[in-house]
């Protein structure tokens, strides 16, 4: 067995002061943010990024998975005080707003929810897919969702929202009102026959 040793100090500086940075610079670009300007902002060499994360998408899934974990828990806490089908829908909402504010979010969900693939293995995904299976489970057990829809498939249809939501006119509230719109008609779709 292999011990991971313990980051030196100014390792440890520099991999935080990275994800500080690269958090702002998704925040303004997208998830198309250079990364060689990030590692120039954070005042450290291209290298010294790769080392800590070898690809853009280990570093999109750095600087948000406290964003992911968060959304993730708060299917937990939907369901422990709406019934499972409500549940459900308002917290599709809420990942939908949550992934249209948080630029570069949209780009990150869509690789955890791909067809296999190591992209699809991320903390980010495993969290995400557990909330979005356990929400899907209790809305099917209620009869209120179709029992053959999976929970990577809602997933896949929530990221579309996202994406027809942006392509409607208008942000913020304008943005909400066509999320709110577009769910309404998915899961209309979906619910369980009569």
């Amino acid at each position: 067995m292999t011990q991971v040793r313990p980051m030196r100090a100014d390792a440890r500086r520099n991999y935080e002061r990275l994800l500080q940075v690269a958090a702002q610079a998704f925040a303004e670009h997208g998830e198309n943010a250079s990364l060689d300007d990030i590692a120039k902002r954070a005042g450290v060499g291209s290298g010294t990024l790769y080392r800590h994360f070898p690809n853009r998408q280990a570093l999109l899934e750095a600087a948000y998975v406290d964003r992911i974990e968060a959304i993730s828990a708060r299917a937990d806490e939907l369901a422990g005080r709406l019934p499972p089908g409500e549940a459900l829908t308002a917290w599709l909402n809420e990942l939908c707003v949550w992934t249209i504010q948080a630029r570069g979010l949209k780009a990150l969900l869509g690789s955890a929810v791909a067809d296999g693939g190591a992209a699809a293995v991320t903390v980010c995904g495993t969290s995400l897919k557990g909330a979005a299976t356990r929400l899907v489970a209790a809305a099917q057990r209620e009869g209120t969702l179709r029992t053959d829809l999976e929970p990577v498939e809602l997933l896949r249809l929530a990221h579309g929202v996202t994406t027809a939501a942006e392509l409607a006119d208008g942000q913020g509230a304008g943005q909400a009102a066509h999320i709110r719109r577009y769910l309404t008609l998915l899961l209309e779709g979906l619910r369980a026959a009569a």
